[in-house]
């Protein structure tokens, strides 16, 4: 399957319209028209409805796999590039808030980083594709247990640090003098609900495999200090990792008890890695086994 061919129909259907796929991708609508048309003969199937410009059925599962194709070619050409280039003076770090531990903090050097915090499903791609030479995601999982990561491309993945996890509770709150917490016994409490900034929801239903966690606020935003502040205020509950979350004020830390999980973040990145991605991937890894 050609991939120019493959990535004119992904813009096409995204854009719903043949001339604003032609200005995007700079070619004539003749030209997109004729992509469209000799990618539907390769398949033997229609992929588009003209008016309105939709996709159809084989046109939406051709999209399913279209995104991971592309972004695997995207990675390949990235990782053949930092093969021959030279090893870069600085180095790019893309990380989750709640990565960015003290730890991780301490770890960075005092100049040549450029650091982006991301939303947690961005991070992998980034990597992949060279936009971050290193990337620092987080999750909750058993100890010693291994994130669950999309399979973007091949990346190497290590683990660079795993801590306790506390439930974030406003210093007046009706259980913020207890010793510790069930998070089974939370499902039906008031949450927040801020995949980018905090830990999502849905790890929290996969870690006690029940219904439940419905968020009171929907948080789209990667401020730790956001989301920070609305559960300061009452807002709803959130679950951070214990280094985050302690000594906040007018907050109150308590553990979480049950079920017996982490707070895990990983390093990712491709192979090789030279120079200053090197050197700062050493001390993130040292600094975690302090």
């Amino acid at each position: 399957m050609d991939p120019h061919l493959l990535r004119t129909y992904v813009t096409v259907a995204r854009l719903a319209s043949f001339s604003e796929a032609a200005r995007e991708l700079g070619y004539t609508q003749s030209a997109v028209s004729q992509h469209i048309a000799a990618l539907e003969q390769d398949l033997g199937a229609p992929l588009l409805t003209r008016r309105p410009v939709a996709p159809t059925a084989a046109g939406e599962r051709l999209l399913e796999h279209a995104g991971p194709l592309l972004l695997r070619l995207e990675a390949a050409r990235a990782d053949v590039a930092r093969i021959v280039a030279a090893p870069p003076l600085g180095v790019s770090l893309a990380a989750t808030p709640t990565a960015l531990g003290p730890r991780v903090l301490a770890a960075l050097p005092a100049a040549g980083v450029t650091l982006r915090v991301l939303a947690r499903e961005r991070i992998p791609a980034m990597v992949a594709t060279g936009g971050a030479d290193l990337g620092l995601i987080d999750g909750l999982a058993a100890p010693s247990d291994p994130l669950r990561l999309p399979d973007v491309a091949p990346l190497t993945t290590e683990g660079a640090g795993e801590e306790p996890v506390c439930v974030l509770l406003p210093e007046t709150h009706p259980l913020a003098a207890r010793a510790g917490l069930r998070l089974a016994d939370l499902a039906d409490a008031r949450w927040l609900d801020a995949p980018d900034a905090g830990l999502p929801l849905a790890h929290l239903r996969a870690a006690t495999g029940a219904a439940g966690f419905t968020p009171a606020l929907r948080y789209d935003g990667t401020d730790l200090r956001t989301l920070i502040a609305l559960a300061t205020t009452g807002h709803g509950l959130t679950l951070l990792p214990r280094s985050t979350a302690t000594a906040l004020p007018g907050t109150t830390a308590v553990p979480l008890t049950a079920p017996r999980v982490v707070h895990r973040t990983e390093l990712i990145h491709g192979t090789p890695l030279r120079g200053a991605a090197a050197t700062l991937a050493k001390r993130l890894l040292s600094h975690a086994k302090d």
